[in-house]
């Protein structure tokens, strides 16, 4: 995929590449030799751009702290300082604090825009009054120069892109809590932040999970959405409590598969973790065979007494909030007996009189499936019917659950599905140069 193009350069202002400004010799105010830069430090400020706030030189064979208003000029050829002394106590780095060349260059950091994990090949800072600011990301490799010539000016250069585009993976938890608690990625999908998981090292992924952690109920739609085996290997690595916590917000469909996939000696003790009523659902659904459609529905859906108005029945939907969007689609009517009388689409009911009754509305003879139906037969079924649910009953007709389109669709399409590059839509880059 092309990556999106950076946005227009600033004529005047002056800008450094970090791989020109590594191992730049340090001299005293004197010329005379004291080191070489080995890494510049940036402090995170949120959303605004990180301001380089010192350097770090290698000296008589440490790396010692030098405050970047001790150098004379940062894009000098040699970084001369302005004081007579220099603390040679050994760098530490305190919170807040990011090693542009240590946690950044050569590293991968999630690009926010594409959802995808990239590389830094080289950081951009930039001067912005007295001061200087981390400004860019260079993600595409460059040949290496010969004997370490550098251009004399790197400001016209168009492969960086806006450091706020970009979500740094640095594995320095004083750091994270200066981000905010998502930092950039509380801009992208679940679905999305799965796939960067999918694809993260042990490391990055557990950098990415931890941030997502600060929100529960992001953190189950995550869950969620990632491969079996990764989730499996995800919770198996946390305490029973914390997996039922998590549980405990994911769909019981889902939930259901969790633990199904976990080793035989942690069930038990996770589903008595498990709010009662959570309980109940994901223990009926164990019952099932996985490849029917007992196995593949949720107990959750809207069901309302066949006398119902239109009114009745929408703000019963609107009470839902807690069902996924996919089961707030159909209304279902149930008798005196909890048998299903039929089933009106949501569309309908909006474009009716609230005043009507739902019998006036509701299919009376819908199409249901049993819960040992094969879920080859269920998708023929929707596809046929173009229905995005499709309501599941025992042998007297009583609702016990429903599939939503999504769910099989994930059962019906090729096993490397979350493998596949996916389509961008024709606008995606709109507006780029």
């Amino acid at each position: 995929m092309t990556p999106p193009a950076p946005a227009p350069r600033t004529e005047g202002v002056r800008r450094l590449r970090l791989s020109d400004l590594l191992r730049r010799p340090l001299v005293d105010s004197r010329g005379e030799p004291v080191g070489r830069l080995s890494d510049v430090i940036v402090g995170l400020r949120g959303s605004e751009p990180p301001l380089v706030t010192g350097l770090v030189a290698a000296v008589g064979g440490r790396d010692v702290f030098v405050p970047e208003d001790q150098v004379s000029a940062v894009d000098d050829d040699v970084l001369r300082l302005v004081s007579p002394t220099l603390d040679l106590r050994r760098f530490e780095r305190r919170d807040g604090e990011v090693l542009l060349r240590a946690d950044v260059l050569g590293h991968r950091l999630i690009d926010v825009e594409s959802a995808r994990l990239v590389r830094a090949a080289d950081l951009e800072i930039e001067q912005r009054g007295s001061e200087w600011a981390l400004a860019g990301v260079d993600t595409r490799r460059r040949p290496r120069r010969l004997f370490g010539a550098r251009s004399a000016d790197s400001g016209g250069n168009e492969t960086f892109r806006d450091w706020a585009k970009f979500e740094p993976l640095i594995g320095h938890a004083g750091s994270a809590t200066l981000r905010g608690p998502f930092g950039r990625i509380r801009r992208l999908k679940p679905a999305q932040i799965a796939d960067l998981l999918e694809e993260a090292s042990r490391e990055e992924g557990s950098e990415i999970l931890g941030r997502v952690h600060a929100d529960p109920e992001l953190e189950a739609d995550v869950f969620e959405e990632l491969d079996e085996d990764l989730a499996t290997r995800l919770l198996g690595a946390r305490t029973d409590q914390e997996i039922a916590e998590v549980l405990a917000r994911m769909r019981s469909d889902d939930a259901a598969d969790a633990i199904a996939e976990l080793p035989q000696r942690r069930r038990q003790p996770i589903l008595d973790l498990l709010p009662p009523g959570e309980r109940v659902k994901v223990l009926t659904l164990m019952g099932f065979n996985p490849a029917s459609a007992g196995g593949l529905m949720a107990v959750d859906y809207v069901a309302v007494p066949g006398s119902a108005s239109v009114r009745e029945a929408l703000d019963l939907v609107a009470a839902s909030a807690n069902l996924q969007p996919e089961a707030l689609t159909s209304v279902h009517a149930l008798d005196e007996r909890g048998r299903l009388a039929g089933v009106a689409r949501l569309v309908a009911l909006v474009q009716a009189d609230p005043s009507a009754r739902l019998s006036d509305l509701y299919d009376d003879d819908p199409v249901r499936i049993g819960a040992d139906t094969d879920v080859v037969d269920v998708a023929v079924l929707m596809s046929d019917y173009n229905l995005i649910t499709i309501p599941v009953v025992d042998e007297q007709r009583k609702m016990i659950g429903i599939i939503t389109v999504d769910d099989i669709l994930e059962m019906t399409l090729p096993e490397d599905w979350r493998r596949r590059e996916a389509a961008q839509p024709p606008d995606a880059h709109r507006g780029d140069a």
